[in-house]
């Protein structure tokens, strides 16, 4: 009998009588059951840009005064949810609005939104904006705003802006300070506080009782106080001859 071979050889071996016994004694296996694909198992939705703009989006609107502009600025950020009702629903940015009755800046102020919104509905790590627009300084000098807080530039403390933003979404985690550094913080507020009380005390002048100073957002610091170069805040005092910050613990002795 002719067999005519369509395709290149690549291989052969010989069929033995006893091969072709264990065949015909060999049962048919049992069809396997394919794996679904990836789309069957649930169509999990990632930002990008091709995602339309749903008619109503859940926002929120951050007010920015500084001694810098005679008015305000409202930060205005939209997001859109992804997948909802899912185990896979995600809250992500999809566009900024910056409004303010000050006109002097509205040629940037708009280019700021456009370009940061077309960077949120491209996808991806989109935390990167906020080490961008907070690395912006303004030649004119800074300001320190409610709390202490150093802000090199409103371009910054917009930065600042979506950065509380995007750890309210859960996009942005801070790494959380554990019980002992907690304690530690709390034990050098306590021994500046009984120090001051104690200067306060023994020379009484007007001024002296800096213990009392309060500096916004629930945090108590001296007015005399420099500003921490980890945490931007104006917490550092001296105590036993070391500059220690009382916000986040930080001591250039270690």
């Amino acid at each position: 009998m002719a067999v005519k071979i369509s395709k290149k050889i690549t291989g052969y071996s010989v069929i033995k009588p006893e091969d072709k016994a264990k065949d015909t004694a060999a049962p048919a296996p049992a069809p396997v059951a394919e794996a679904p694909a990836a789309g069957e198992r649930g169509n999990i939705i990632q930002m990008h840009e091709q995602i339309e703009r749903p008619d109503v989006l859940i926002g929120s609107t951050y007010k920015i005064k500084s001694p810098l502009f005679e008015h305000a600025l409202y930060v205005t950020i939209n997001d859109i949810v992804l997948n909802p009702g899912t185990e896979h629903e995600l809250r992500r940015p999809f566009e900024i609005f910056i409004n303010s009755k000050n006109m002097d800046h509205f040629q940037w102020v708009v280019a700021i939104t456009r370009i940061m919104s077309a960077v949120f509905r491209k996808g991806g790590d989109v935390t990167f904006l906020v080490e961008e627009l907070k690395a912006v300084f303004d030649p004119r000098g800074g300001y320190f705003k409610a709390g202490g807080v150093y802000m090199p530039s409103i371009v910054a403390e917009i930065g600042a802006v979506v950065e509380d933003h995007l750890k309210m979404i859960g996009l942005i985690r801070d790494p959380e300070l554990d019980e002992h550094q907690k304690a530690l913080i709390a034990e050098k507020r306590r021994a500046y506080e009984a120090q001051s009380k104690k200067n306060t005390d023994l020379s009484p002048a007007p001024g002296a009782n800096e213990s009392v100073a309060v500096t916004g957002e629930g945090a108590t610091f001296p007015p005399s106080a420099t500003m921490c170069h980890k945490c931007s805040t104006k917490a550092v005092v001296i105590m036993d001859g070391c500059a220690t910050c009382l916000n986040c613990g930080y001591s250039k002795c270690g």
